[in-house]
This record gives structure tokens, C-alpha cells and sequence, in this order.
């Protein structure tokens, strides 16, 4: 090889490099960046660790030759795919530019896409998708639904392997949609993303209605309404810094612990505050999240679909350094009682803790499924029982503190300790009961009232004798379903002793191919 060919073929590589790099070109990009929009490259700079991304097939493209592709060719086919490292951890990432045929999905994009999954479940790490396209290329007809698919069913055989997130980065719509939804965690950017199956012409031309895309399928409609999304945020780099916290809570595969790290806030940190905390009348809102920022490492706490089914509070936080899912009833909404939309955010949170091995604290003050026909019509005994079956199914530690009300089924439902629940812990002011003592005296002593000289105030001293009786921790205590009743300011101490002593548990569910969750 003389050193003018060898001078040669690094000026041709370089030249290639420089097409790939363009993407669609200089006015597409442009255009991109007018919109509030970084280009694919752009936003792997973000998301990864500076200079630790490997790129993965730059010179694929298209085979197509129908409807003039053929003369549209542009290397790497409006996806830019391979891994880097996010704190120094590797993931696998694909991101889907639209600048190159509105990021349309193409056999050969889907090829790529699978490839790098493919290699994050053989190597047990995260796959991170950013997705920004059309949506199928048309032109190639069943081709491009057929990469779909087996983006799809990667999706599927990947769930529970390695976590996998997306963040929607532009449109997203037809079968499109599907592969964020099989994911973990979807991520969406105000007022620059969507999704739908069908968009608001068809809506339009079908049903009638009038609807913008935003209404229809934007970051806030997702994360307020549908439940779809995990979170909404402000902006590209937003939304990828986001990724990045995120992962810091995440193990690399099911095989793995989530990442312990160092913490300045002491394991035995007593918050007196606490004591007077829960309000003492019993009807008398407060304010969950308050009491988690008080007991949890720092005060930090990552909160998961916060804009959806407020009842119900699920996010990341750490004690001592070491992650944990949290799920709590929100007493300041709806009463905390759970409903459809709460229990299915509920029961998808722990499942995904459960798989890759992160404990739940359970905060518990539920008065109990929220009564009415639209919530009986709609399947709240289907839905309801997901919740249930979440908890049932998980084997991670699981500790339960019931801050206040836990009634009826509900009282089993969140992780009692009937359903493998490790540590049951209560406040004194936990009332464990079937139901509230208005409700049970009234149908318990209906007759004694009806027949009194007095019917209210003997309804009231009933009451009362009730509350004395069951409105306490200490009966569930004296049988052994609540383990110890603390002193609330011992909160943080004692979910971290707990932690400590479950570090090392082993459960194991029946062998069996899958259960029947109720969908």
C-alpha cells in the first residue's frame, strides 16, 4: 500500500463521515432547529456522557427503489443508533431524525433499531429510544410495517430484561405509538411532541370532532388525561436530562441491583416534625409527598406521572443511599381513595420495580375505592384487582407503613401483610378496620339507633365505642398483621433498618409460563 492511497481512502472515509453527519441537509436541519428542536446527534450529546458514544451502521441506507428512492438515498437512513455511557453506565440508544424523510421508519431503520436492542439484552443494558418521525414510509408499503413489528416483539421478549425507555421528541403517531407503550417509561416535550393512533383530519373526517394535535396527543394530554406518558417537560435538554436522573435509580438489567450511592443524610435521622404531622382530626386533608420529603435521603424524591391520577403518589426516592419504588395514597386528593386511574398507575410502577429488583415503601392512608357508577361501569373491580395483583405477585422487599386510614379492601390491597408484605409498620394514628365508624355503626347497630328514645345520640356514643374499640393500630397489632406501631418521628430510621435486614431476601413465585393478570 503506497501512502498516497493510504492518504486516499482516509480522505473517502471522511467524506462519507461528513455525508452521514449532514443528516438532510443544511435546510432541513435548520428548519429543525426553528422549531425548538435539536437534531438527532444534538441530542445524544446530551443524553450521553461526553465523547462516550459509539456509533453502530453510519452507512446503512435504503434498498427500496419505488417511487423515486432510489434516487434519494442518504446514509444512515434517518436513525443515528449505538451506545454510550450515562454516568459512566452503559445503555443502548437509538435516535430517529427527521431531518432524513421525516425520520420515517424504513426496513433498514427498523434493522438498525433491532440490532441495538438485540445487543442490549445480550449485554444487559438499558435501551434508550428517541423518537421523532412520520411515522412508516409509505413508499415501502408493508416493508416498513413489517420492521414495526419486530421492533415490537423486541419490545415485548425485552420487557423485564432491561429497562426501556423512550422519549417522544417530535410526532409519533400510527402504529408508531406502539413501541413507546411496550416500554417502561415515555418521556414527552411540551408543545413539540405527540401522539395518536389517528390523527385530528381523520378524527375529523370519522367522528366530527375538531381537535389540534395538541389536545389530541400532546406532552400535557398524556401526562393529565391518558396516563400514556411518564413525564412532561420543558424542552429537548430537558427531557434527556431527565433520562439521565432517571437512570441513575435503575439497574443495568433484572440480574442487577439498582446503584447504591453515596448519600450525607444519616441513616438515623430522627424528624420530630413527624409526631405532630398527621392532622388529628380524621376527615382533615395533609399533604403526602410532604411527609416523603421529610423521611427520604435529602429530601429527594422523583416523582412518576405526577400530573396523573393524583390519588395515588409512585416515584423514586433513596434511604441511605440505596433506591426504592414508592407508592402512597394522596389523602389531599380524592381522599386518597383509590380509583381505576390510580390503580393502574399503581400496579405498572410496582410490577417495574419488582422486575428489576428495586423495594417498595408502601405510605398508606386509604379510605377505600372510590364509589360511583361511572367507577363500577368502567370495571373498578377489573382494574382494581391489577393493583392487588402487583402487589400479590411482587417479591422485592416490600414495607408498608399505614400513616392513617386503611379500610376495607383496600387495606389489603396496599401491601398488607397478607399478600407477602415483609415489615407492616403503624402510625398511632392508623385506624385498621373494615370500614369508618360512622358507616359500620350505622349498619351494625341500625336497629339499636332505630329503636332508641335518642337515635342521635346514641348513635354518636356507638361511634365512639367504636373508634375505641377499632379506630387504633393495636388490634391488627395484638394479631400480628402490623408488625410495630411506631413513633412517627422513627420513620426514616426504621424503613432503613428494615431495608437493611431484607437486603439479602429470596421469593420466588410458583413455576409457571405467566399469570392471567386481570388486563
Amino acid at each position: 500500500m503506497t501512502p498516497e492511497s493510504a492518504e486516499h481512502r482516509l480522505r473517502e472515509l471522511e467524506r462519507r463521515n461528513n455525508e452521514a453527519f449532514q443528516g438532510g441537509g443544511v435546510d432541513r436541519v435548520e428548519k429543525q432547529k426553528a422549531g425548538g428542536r435539536l437534531t438527532a446527534r444534538e441530542r445524544l450529546d446530551v443524553l450521553l456522557d461526553p465523547g462516550s458514544f459509539v456509533e453502530v451502521d453510519r452507512f446503512v441506507t435504503h434498498r427500496s427503489k419505488n417511487f423515486g428512492l432510489g434516487e434519494k438515498v442518504v446514509p444512515g437512513d434517518g436513525v443515528v443508533t449505538g451506545y454510550g455511557r450515562i454516568n459512566g453506565k452503559l445503555v443502548y440508544v437509538y435516535s430517529q431524525d427527521f431531518t432524513v424523510f421525516g425520520g420515517s421508519m424504513s426496513r433498514t431503520q427498523a434493522n438498525k433499531i433491532c440490532k441495538i436492542m438485540d445487543l442490549a439484552v445480550k449485554n444487559g443494558a438499558p435501551i434508550i429510544g428517541l423518537n421523532d418521525s412520520g411515522g412508516a414510509r409509505i413508499q415501502e408499503g408493508v416493508e416498513s410495517l413489517g420492521g414495526y413489528a419486530d421492533i415490537f416483539l423486541r419490545n415485548v421478549t425485552t420487557s423485564g430484561v432491561v429497562p426501556q425507555i423512550s422519549a417522544i421528541m417530535g410526532p409519533c403517531a400510527g402504529g408508531a405509538v406502539y413501541s413507546p407503550s411496550l416500554t417502561d417509561f415515555t418521556f414527552m416535550v411540551k408543545n413539540t411532541s405527540y401522539m395518536f393512533v389517528t390523527g385530528p383530519d381523520v378524527i375529523k373526517t370519522v367522528t366530527h370532532e375538531d381537535v389540534t394535535k395538541e389536545d389530541l396527543g400532546g406532552a400535557l394530554t398524556h401526562n393529565t388525561k391518558s396516563g400514556v406518558a411518564h413525564f412532561a417537560t420543558d424542552d429537548d435538554r430537558h427531557c434527556l436530562l431527565m433520562i439521565r436522573e432517571l437512570l441513575n435509580f435503575l439497574p443495568g438489567n433484572n440480574l442487577d441491583d439498582p446503584p447504591i450511592l453515596p448519600t450525607r443524610d444519616k441513616p438515623d435521622r430522627i424528624e420530630e416534625s413527624l409526631n405532630s404531622f398527621i392532622p388529628d382530626n380524621p376527615k382533615k386533608p395533609y399533604d403526602m409527598l410532604e411527609l416523603i420529603n421529610k423521611i427520604v435521603d435529602e429530601g429527594y424524591f422523583l416523582e412518576v406521572q405526577k400530573h396523573y391520577a393524583k390519588n395515588i403518589v409512585v416515584g423514586f426516592a433513596r434511604f441511605n443511599g440505596r433506591p426504592v419504588g414508592i407508592v402512597a395514597n394522596q389523602p389531599a386528593v380524592l381522599a386518597g381513595c383509590l380509583n381505576i386511574s390510580a390503580s393502574i398507575k399503581a400496579a405498572r410502577f410496582i410490577r417495574f420495580c419488582d422486575a428489576f429488583n428495586i423495594p417498595l415503601v408502601t405510605l398508606e392512608d386509604v379510605p377505600g375505592f372510590l364509589p360511583g357508577t361511572d367507577q363500577e361501569w368502567n370495571g373498578i373491580i377489573t382494574h382494581g384487582a391489577k393493583l392487588l395483583y402487583a402487589y400479590a405477585e411482587a417479591t422485592v422487599p416490600k414495607i408498608t407503613i399505614v400513616t392513617r386510614k386503611a379500610y376495607g379492601g383496600a387495606y389489603c390491597v396496599m401491601s398488607s401483610k397478607h399478600i407477602r408484605g415483609d415489615v407492616n409498620l403503624a402510625y398511632p394514628s392508623a385506624e385498621i378496620a373494615v370500614m369508618g365508624a360512622e358507616g359500620a355503626v350505622n349498619i351494625i347497630f341500625r336497629n339499636e339507633i332505630k329503636n332508641s328514645r335518642t337515635p342521635e345520640a346514641e348513635r354518636q356514643r356507638l361511634i365512639k365505642e367504636y373508634e375505641a374499640q377499632f379506630n387504633n393500630p393495636y388490634v391488627a397489632s395484638e394479631i400480628g398483621y402490623i408488625d410495630e406501631v411506631i413513633e412517627p418521628a422513627f420513620t426514616r430510621k426504621r424503613i432503613i433498618e428494615a431495608l437493611e435486614m431484607l437486603k439479602n431476601k429470596r421469593d420466588v413465585n410458583p413455576p409457571k409460563k405467566h399469570g392471567n393478570i386481570p388486563l
